[in-house]
């Protein structure tokens, strides 16, 4: 087997040896000449294209930037989870992965985790030792070479996290919390996570105030406490439970409300008649939540008592009617909210006086309206085919004023009160119900109706068809 390949060698060398003598030949055949033309044609294009290549080259072989956003995924007893995410510019060349390396706290030789170049933006770091602190930091590597490396801020232990943290926020909690000024304000929240975690309490993005809030936590929950609450407390609470680089938060959206002040002002636009036109503004102080109505009252100058005349209005203007000839009137106004209302009420401007004047009540006088109309059939009788001994109906519709008198007719004969036939009449709904009819029942039905104004009729032929039985063979 050795001794064949070394023929095979020498005579691909003969031939080539033979291949190159012909070529620097000047002198050849004119059947030649034409196959060397189109070979050296080709041979002159490639050499065009290479000289525009460098032009493009400096730019492709620029290094990326560096990769975003690296976090911690998940820690466990000797491995540790990344992601990042790619670099916000990359280049023409594109990325060929990513390096990611480690180096202990205190150390200063950083070591490559990945032996090949990952192109996935998640990696987990395995075979490491428990207890370490890890730096871990990311490169991006293309044509250009390595990019800037992000790091992660502090270093990571490498120690297996039992329970990850996690905040059981409670329903009630989900939306809006809503307490009243002066009430206490307490607050538990159950939390999960092993080894114990970290709470820590935030308001509005600032640090709680410890005069105003108090915070207690133990291993499974976190109160916050207010003794009396007041408006300044309402804001947006968050609390955050960290689990070394694992971190769970929740939002809390608390509000301290208190009933809402007086409308601004109260005035008496108009009076007319028994009626008095009021209109009002919204309060000065809503009471840190919507206001919900307002409520309207009337007092008589002669007794001084107030009564209510409107118990929740939402509008800003409001008409008092059935006032009574010869008093006046004063009006107050309460803001409502859904605390309470105002402690107290604007008294509008003005007071509205019911003038004793002699008034003659004079009914409008309307024409009636003619409603009387001649029959007129509204929907009329269609052909139709029945049954022997299959009771069937001819229906009809027919308007008119007064109302009309109906009668149906059979072969122009009138029906008059034949047992076999039921004749019904309902609300202009006309129906002719022919029980169990024979062969000798088919003819033309008409129904005809008649009024003081006119007459109409309707008409159609009605075919009664024998069953046939077939014969048994």
């Amino acid at each position: 087997m050795p001794a064949k390949p070394a023929p095979i060698k020498k005579s691909a060398t003969k031939k080539a040896a033979k291949e190159k003598e012909p070529t620097p030949a000047p002198v050849a055949t004119p059947t030649k000449a034409p196959a060397e033309v189109p070979a050296e044609v080709p041979a002159e294009v490639p050499a065009e294209v290479p000289a525009e290549v460098p032009v493009q080259a400096p730019a492709a072989e620029v290094p990326t930037s560096a990769p975003q956003n690296l976090t911690v995924e998940d820690v466990q007893e000797t491995s540790v989870t990344i992601s990042w995410l790619a670099p916000k510019t990359i280049g023409a060349t594109g990325l060929d992965g990513y390096t990611v390396e480690t180096c202990k706290d205190g150390a200063k030789e950083w070591v490559v985790a990945n032996e090949e170049l990952t192109v996935a933006n998640r990696y987990m770091i395995r075979n490491l030792t428990p207890g370490d602190l890890l730096n871990i930091r990311v490169v991006a590597v293309n044509v250009g070479g390595r990019s800037e490396p992000v790091a992660l801020p502090q270093p990571v232990p490498v120690h297996e996290v039992l329970d990850r943290p996690r905040i059981k926020l409670p329903r009630f909690l989900r939306t809006c919390y809503t307490r009243k000024v002066g009430e206490q304000v307490n607050i538990v929240i159950p939390f999960l996570g092993q080894p114990k975690p970290v709470v820590c309490w935030t308001k509005d993005g600032e640090p709680l105030d410890t005069n105003r809030v108090s915070i207690r936590t133990s291993d499974r929950d976190s109160i916050l406490f207010i003794r009396s609450a007041n408006r300044e407390d309402s804001g947006n609470y968050v609390i955050s439970v960290k689990v070394d680089s694992l971190e769970d938060r929740a939002t809390i959206i608390m509000q301290i409300v208190e009933r809402p002040g007086p409308p601004a002002s109260v005035k008496l636009v108009d009076t007319w008649g028994f009626n008095a036109a009021l209109e009002w503004t919204p309060p000065r102080d809503n009471g840190n939540t919507e206001i919900t109505g307002y409520i309207v009252q009337k007092a008589d100058k002669k007794t001084g008592d107030w009564f209510t005349v409107y118990d929740n209005c939402h509008r800003l203007s409001a008409t008092v009617s059935d006032l009574i000839m010869g008093n006046s009137y004063s009006f107050r106004v309460f803001s409502q909210n859904k605390v309470g209302i105002s402690e107290e009420g604007t008294v509008a401007k003005g007071i509205a006086t019911i003038q004793k004047i002699g008034i003659v009540y004079k009914p409008a006088q309307y024409t009636e309206h003619d409603f009387s109309e001649a029959p007129k059939f509204t929907a009329s009788l269609n052909d139709r085919a029945a049954t022997v001994g299959y009771t069937t109906k001819l229906l009809c519709a027919v308007r008119g004023s007064p109302t009309p008198k109906i009668e149906w007719l059979k072969n122009q004969m009138v029906i008059g009160n034949d047992p076999k036939f039921r004749q019904i009449s309902n609300q202009g709904v006309c129906a002719l119900e022919i029980r169990k009819p024979c062969s000798f029942d088919g003819g033309v039905y008409t129904c005809r109706a008649k009024n003081a104004l006119g007459e109409a009729t309707v008409a159609c032929r009605l075919e009664v068809k024998k069953v046939i039985i077939p014969e048994a063979k």
